[in-house]
């Protein structure tokens, strides 16, 4: 199922991704409320749970089709 040569592209993958990410947040600039066109809005909690929820499942529900479903066929 899983490759040696798969494992090690996607570890080398993951690895490219999160040092691009943290490089891009270094450069990225100090907030200033000056400098800012956008206002901060603070979200309810039961809201962020609710996305987050709402995220987990349709990324359960990917992995169910795509792994599972098409599988059964």
């Amino acid at each position: 199922m899983f490759s040696k040569k798969m494992l090690w592209g996607n570890l080398a993958g993951l690895f490219l991704l999160t040092g691009t990410s943290a490089v891009t947040l270094a450069e990225m600039p100090v907030h200033s409320e000056q400098s800012s066109q956008f206002q901060h809005i603070e979200q309810p909690l039961g809201l962020k749970v609710g996305v987050a929820i709402a995220g987990l499942a349709l990324i359960g529900l990917e992995l169910w089709w795509f792994l599972l479903y098409v599988a059964d066929e």
